[in-house]
């Protein structure tokens, strides 16, 4: 499945505001990702028309389930690179901007190899 580094970016973001919160708007997306709330309305709509997530009259978003297997697997990744750089003495900051750069552009394989080595030094 190929999708977008910014709607993998959106994706995940949800899931985060979700699990801090409790529940998700398009405004928690906003102030989460420093992006305008009208670019926040367009990639929600484009994420709705693509299956990824559902609105319901109030404004609250949910993952839908596609869109929820690809947010787990950028935070995920997000995770476990944000602490490995962190277990190199990267500061926290710094490790968690590299992870966000990263993330993306892993393969399955290289990542899962990270993921098996790091796991195997904690």
């Amino acid at each position: 499945m190929n999708i977008y580094e910014s709607a993998e970016d959106y994706l995940e973001a949800i899931l985060m505001i979700k699990e801090r919160k409790g529940y998700v708007r398009s405004v928690d997306i906003a102030d989460e990702l420093q992006f305008s709330k009208a670019s926040v309305s367009v990639a929600m709509k484009k994420l709705r028309e693509n299956g990824y997530v559902s609105m319901d009259p109030s404004g609250a978003i949910t993952l839908l389930e596609p869109g929820l297997e690809i947010a787990e697997r950028i935070y995920e990744r997000h995770k476990v690179l944000t602490e490995l750089f962190e277990s190199f003495g990267v500061d926290h900051d710094i490790a968690a901007r590299d992870a966000c750069k990263v993330e993306h552009d892993l393969s399955p394989e290289t990542f899962e190899a990270l993921k098996k080595y790091y796991q195997k030094t904690k």
